[in-house]
């Protein structure tokens, strides 16, 4: 796929970095911005942890580590770019006045995606004179890794320009669902948000720990959904009768388990009990080392999962 070679990654903290080594291993150029005084030590460093992971992965495709150049503005980084990432912090003023900087900078079918996950599409397409070749690109931390990206268009996105992105996320190795209408936290957050209110709840109410509802997690039902989303477990899960007789057998089960779903907000208290839990789970690890240690535990998991993949 010759589309999209040249690329620009703007705001280059841990997503960003991700998305540079991400690229890069895909073949194509990227131009970098970030305005850290340390941003091309830190960027090269974390392109050069993770290219053995890529390497191992089957990611990288022709690519070099070296095709990396680091800009000292936006617009000079967007310039001659096909395809934009943008990643700097969530604050509504600070994306505004970016897409006003790069804005008369890029190419005419430049397309320009936003890692954001807590902005909504359209509040953040105010702040473009033409939003047409703007989208949401969302991605999970680390990118390098984790496939999801989350597409977005709407009524104010210009025709094909979803499409494109999709193509091109896909050419990196990426795996793309689309977004048909504006909720907060997209769909992916959603999910983990919910799953992670009942963990909090479990802990709040004395039933578990901090470790032990994290090992049930990542000893049950997350080894599954990496397989398959859970509306597909739980068509197999009764057998020959699939989904209509799972319902069936157990939708008094559900229910009963939704309406002791534990409704809370996280307040300092809470967030003190969870801190005390996990580091408690952290044995003394730091997060570096804990960090490194998702990410074998991700590529492990991807590699061997690689050659069963159909979708």
């Amino acid at each position: 796929m010759t589309e999209f070679k040249q690329t620009a990654v703007l705001g280059a903290g841990v997503i960003g970095a991700s998305w540079t080594a991400l690229f890069l291993a895909s073949g194509r150029d990227v131009a970098v911005y970030d305005n850290s005084p340390t941003v091309e030590k830190t960027v090269r460093d974390y392109v050069a942890r993770a290219w053995p992971t890529l390497e191992s992965l089957g990611l990288v495709k022709g690519g070099d580590p070296d095709r990396i150049r680091f800009c000292t503005s936006a617009a000079e980084a967007v310039e001659g770019a096909s395809f934009v990432q943008e990643n700097v912090p969530e604050r509504i003023g600070i994306k505004h006045a970016l897409y006003k900087e790069i804005e008369p900078s890029l190419g005419k079918d430049a397309v320009v995606a936003t890692s954001a996950s807590g902005l909504t599409l359209s509040e953040m397409q105010e702040g473009w004179q033409d939003p047409g070749r703007f989208v949401l690109g969302h991605p999970f931390n680390p990118p390098h890794l984790i496939p999801l990206v989350e597409v977005m268009g709407n009524e104010r996105t210009a025709d094909g320009v979803v499409e494109a992105a999709e193509r091109f996320y896909e050419a990196v190795g990426k795996v793309t669902i689309r977004v048909n209408r504006e909720v907060p936290g997209h769909v992916a957050n959603r999910l983990q948000a919910a799953v992670w209110r009942e963990a909090i709840h479990l802990v709040k109410s004395g039933v578990a720990s901090v470790e032990d509802v994290d090992k049930a997690m990542w000893a049950g039902p997350g080894l599954r959904w990496a397989a398959m989303g859970p509306t597909m477990l739980f068509h197999l899960g009764a057998g020959e009768g699939g989904l209509a007789a799972f319902c069936e057998r157990y939708t008094d089960s559900f229910n009963r388990w939704w309406d002791d779903l534990g409704v809370l907000h996280l307040d300092p208290a809470l967030a003190e009990t969870l801190v005390a839990g996990v580091k408690e789970e952290a044995n003394g690890q730091s997060p570096a080392d804990l960090s490194a240690h998702r990410d074998a535990l991700i590529a492990s998991i991807q590699k061997a999962m690689a050659p069963l993949r159909t979708n």
